[in-house]
């Protein structure tokens, strides 16, 4: 479970939780795209899956957000191999991608999925515990079925997201401007320490630990 900071605010850490019918990667590739066109300082990584020789199997990397270069992380197992496996040197790679978005303070970390290997342990859970601890704001994808490692792994803290483009967009926009605002603060309290400033806002959804938001909803209201 992460050790996380008591004035973390819960828009900080998002997570889309999506089923294998959602395209959670094309999602996740061009809304970092677009946020980069517009200016926002973005890092870490997304996924791209492409079709291998024959179009018989897909071929899966990452993209370091701030390099444009690709991370191979799959080794194939074989001409007959219906899948792959991790390649260590790739995912060490990856984890040195999102873990240089931290250290340059981006606008928002990007790691493509917390699934399988981070539910185990393992895989990008590290760099995912630090981005939070930095105070970066993060945005993940869930499988559902690691949906409950995911509660216990931060704490049933968060915010859940449906595999939507508006809502991740809305999302952004409320965390985005909450950003801004309590840089603002922060600017005013050091200028004025007398005097406090609101850094608040109202919602325009509503946020809730992740124990008690049910998996594929996200309310508006």
């Amino acid at each position: 479970m992460m050790d996380l900071d008591p004035n973390l605010h819960p828009l900080k850490l998002a997570a889309i939780v999506y089923r294998p019918a959602d395209d959670v990667d094309g999602l996740l590739a061009t809304f970092a795209s677009d946020l980069i066109c517009q200016g926002n300082r973005v890092g870490g990584i997304v996924q791209r899956n492409t079709k291998g020789a024959g179009g018989t199997r897909e071929l899966m990397e990452l993209i370091d957000l701030m390099t444009g270069a690709a991370i191979r992380i799959c080794q194939p197992l074989g001409s007959g191999a219906g899948a792959c496996k991790l390649d260590p040197a790739g995912l060490a790679e990856a984890a040195t991608a999102v873990s240089r978005a931290v250290a340059a303070n981006v606008d928002l970390v990007i790691v493509n999925k917390f699934s399988k290997q981070e539910a185990a342990g393992g895989g990008l859970r590290a760099e995912i515990a630090d981005a939070v601890a930095a105070g970066r704001p993060l945005l993940t994808a869930v499988p559902d079925k690691c949906y409950d490692a995911w509660a216990y792994f931060t704490g049933s803290f968060g915010t859940t997201l449906l595999c939507e483009r508006r809502i991740v967009e809305d999302w952004w926009r409320e965390m985005s401007l909450r950003e801004k605002r309590a840089r603002v603060s922060a600017h005013f309290a050091r200028t004025n320490p007398s005097s406090t400033a609101d850094v608040g806002g109202t919602l325009p959804f509503r946020t809730r630990s992740l124990a008690d938001h049910h998996v594929g909803r996200f309310d508006h209201g």
